[in-house]
């Protein structure tokens, strides 16, 4: 059941426990109902990796978790978004500016070691006030906390795994339900 979420991310990070197969992708991608995106999601892959991925997977929107460059992330020619691991020395206006073709920055928590999916939250305040492209807010968000994450941020969207699953990997219909009536009441 769609519950209302207007993307949806395949992981193609093989040391992730939501990692997914091409060919699962695609079956996946198949089912999905009009006006819901395929996010494919890539932490420092090769060229020929998401080649492969995009050969077999139709994919509305590319989404970069590693250490990928401006350059790396737009010769694919799809619209990508750059996601960044957000601390108190992390410089956000300089990342606007360097993938300032990006659809939007996804700011996640920094965990040394990690490229995201970890459950932590990053201090929201470290995001300039009139930032000057769409932020994607992600990191440890889940039904109890994404109204406030929402009011607080004024996010163009929210991203969310850990926080409705079940277990790594799994998710939960039922924390599904509640966290999209988190985000109708935070109103994105």
């Amino acid at each position: 059941m769609r519950q209302g979420c207007d993307a949806i991310g395949l992981v193609f990070y093989a040391p992730s426990p939501r990692y997914v197969s091409p060919a699962v992708a695609n079956e996946i991608v198949a089912r999905l109902p009009p006006f819901v995106s395929a996010v494919g999601l890539f932490v420092d892959a090769s060229p020929e990796a998401v080649r492969a991925v995009l050969d077999e997977v139709h994919l509305d929107l590319l989404q970069f978790h590693g250490d990928e460059t401006p350059e790396f992330c737009r010769q694919f020619g799809l619209p990508y978004l750059k996601a960044v691991r957000v601390s108190a020395g992390t410089n956000l206006l300089q990342y606007a500016a360097a993938y300032a073709d990006a659809r939007a920055l996804l700011l996640d928590a920094c965990v040394p070691g990690t490229p995201g999916g970890t459950g932590v939250t990053f201090d929201w305040s470290l995001i300039p006030e009139n930032f000057p492209m769409p932020v994607i807010l992600a990191g440890g968000l889940d039904a109890t906390n994404v109204r406030d994450a929402i009011k607080q941020c004024r996010p163009y969207a929210v991203d969310v795994s850990g926080g409705v699953e079940r277990q790594k990997g799994i998710k939960d219909a039922d924390k599904i339900a509640a966290f999209m009536r988190g985000v109708v009441n935070g109103q994105v």
